[in-house]
């Protein structure tokens, strides 16, 4: 598994200094089933709006 999840997205709640993510588990799904071809056919659930 990979140590280091890099996010920009800074109005998450799991964002961290450095642009990391500090989520216990990430959960990416495909707009197309379960392949995908690009990612612009996934996104991050994982993603929580913060309030900043």
């Amino acid at each position: 598994m990979a140590q280091d999840v890099l996010c920009e997205v800074n109005n998450c709640t799991f964002w961290a200094n450095g642009n990391k993510c500090s989520a216990d588990r990430i959960y990416v799904v495909s707009h197309t089933g379960q392949t995908a071809d690009s990612t612009k056919e996934t996104d991050c659930q994982t993603f929580e709006a913060s309030d900043l």
